[in-house]
């Protein structure tokens, strides 16, 4: 009977996952996907657009995440999520990995983000275009107002200043790949073959250098935006990578000793 009750306490025990949006992005990013989790999740919002610099960033997800966190970055908050895993993995209990690349950027990929710095410098901030959307979104979506209006609400409310500092700080990023071995805990990596901006030979890679890494490809009508594209896949992937988790501190493969519940 004990055995049984601490199986149900486990099972019923809430889980706190730390978010971290990308670019342009808010905790709306997560509006499809926290209903699908179930009610023993709770689900808390890195404000990532509050920051200006890199080392800002970085000090908004070690204040804002707990301290063995379940973390959870898509896109640019993907890769801040791996940096801080990689620089404080005592800290980090498992990560979910959305739509995003350990890879340093392109060098066309570089050339192209400093285009549209001299430019937003130079010009005001009318929104995320038609043509951006063409690029975020899988080719079903592009009519689909609630998750069009959605991004573009969030580019317009967080601004120009937000999209110039986040794309200014992480231009310059360093590839992370070679140290990927370097993480000790569950890893749920999440991506979409018919992604623009990633490419999933990328996540396939990452996968292969983790020890205990999860890869889940989606196949069908679906870009770049995870969260809000495919909430019911990215909830099942989640829900079961969690699970895998918990085993996988109880069974003592894991150094956090913190609870699930922090």
């Amino acid at each position: 009977m004990t055995n049984l009750n601490t199986d149900l306490t486990a099972r019923d025990a809430i889980t706190r996952l730390d978010c971290i949006p990308g670019t342009l992005c808010d905790e709306r990013m997560w509006s499809r996907l926290a209903p699908l989790l179930g009610d023993n999740i709770d689900l808390r919002h890195v404000p990532l657009h509050q920051a200006r610099t890199r080392g800002q960033m970085q000090a908004m997800i070690a204040s804002h995440s707990a301290q063995q966190a379940h973390l959870v970055g898509f896109s640019l908050g993907a890769y801040l999520a791996l940096e801080h895993a990689l620089a404080h993995p005592q800290r980090v209990q498992s990560l979910t990995l959305i739509a995003n690349s350990a890879k340093s950027l392109l060098p066309e990929e570089i050339a192209a983000r400093q285009r549209i710095v001299a430019m937003l410098e130079r010009n005001a901030y009318a929104g995320i275009t038609r043509q951006r959307l063409r690029e975020l979104l899988h080719p079903s979506h592009l009519d689909d107002t609630a998750i069009t209006g959605l991004i573009q609400q969030m580019g317009l409310d967080l601004g120009k200043d937000v999209l110039l500092a986040q794309f200014i700080t992480t231009i310059d990023r360093p590839d992370l790949m070679a140290r990927l071995p370097e993480l000790h805990c569950p890893v749920l990596i999440v991506g979409a073959e018919d992604d623009k901006l990633v490419n999933p030979d990328d996540l396939r890679a990452m996968a292969a250098r983790m020890p205990h890494a999860t890869l889940h490809l989606l196949k069908d009508n679906t870009g770049h935006m995870i969260p809000l594209e495919a909430p019911d896949a990215l909830a099942s992937a989640m829900r079961a990578h969690l699970e895998a988790a918990r085993h996988f501190k109880d069974n003592g493969r894991h150094r956090a000793t913190a609870s699930l519940n922090d």
